[in-house]
């Protein structure tokens, strides 16, 4: 009895240390400030083939060797709506070289979205997911949901409701995946 309450003690004892001595890394992680998920090591985004709201077809393999912000939205959602002029003002602060926002939504209102975008000024590239295939590859349930794709095409980060896009965090998790591709 009392040597199982001597290795309950060591075992909380360890975890306690685990957890404390962490603190500090875990403080400094931008994932962690920005709230968002980081993703299991070497899963693959879905390849996809959708339409842009200029009519033009954007594929996935076009956008390798950049480091993809994707946003699932819809002009009936709220959060969605308020948290695109920070996703613009991040896409004007990162080099278009190395990183691009790309926004997929399910809506068919292609004259509201083209009217809600003019009126906030914003240009984003808006691809339409009618069939939801992309919206179900990518786990979609709640909007908003965003994913950090890595110049490789691997999935790094999801986070699902409305973040600042243009916060330091955001800025700081984007330039990390920049960096080191997670």
């Amino acid at each position: 009895m009392r040597a199982s309450l001597n290795q309950g003690f060591i075992a909380a004892t360890l975890s306690l240390v685990t957890v404390l001595s962490a603190g500090p890394v875990l403080a400094d992680d931008p994932f962690v400030l920005l709230k968002m998920s980081r993703l299991p090591g070497g899963t693959m985004a879905a390849p996809f083939e959708l339409t842009a709201l200029d009519g033009t077809v954007v594929k996935s393999g076009e956008l390798a060797g950049k480091v993809v912000l994707v946003n699932f939205w819809a002009t009936w959602c709220g959060p969605c709506k308020e948290e695109m002029p920070s996703l613009a003002h991040l896409q004007k602060q990162l080099d278009p070289a190395s990183y691009t926002v790309m926004t997929i939504t399910t809506d068919p209102q292609r004259q509201g979205i083209s009217r809600f975008l003019s009126q906030l000024g914003i240009s984003l590239p808006v691809l339409f997911d009618e069939d939801q295939d992309v919206s179900r590859s990518f786990m979609v349930r709640g909007l908003p949901t965003t994913v950090v794709i890595a110049r490789d095409g691997r999935l790094v980060g999801r986070v699902i409701g409305p973040r600042v896009w243009d916060s330091p965090e955001a800025i700081a998790v984007m330039r990390q995946v920049m960096e080191r591709g997670r």
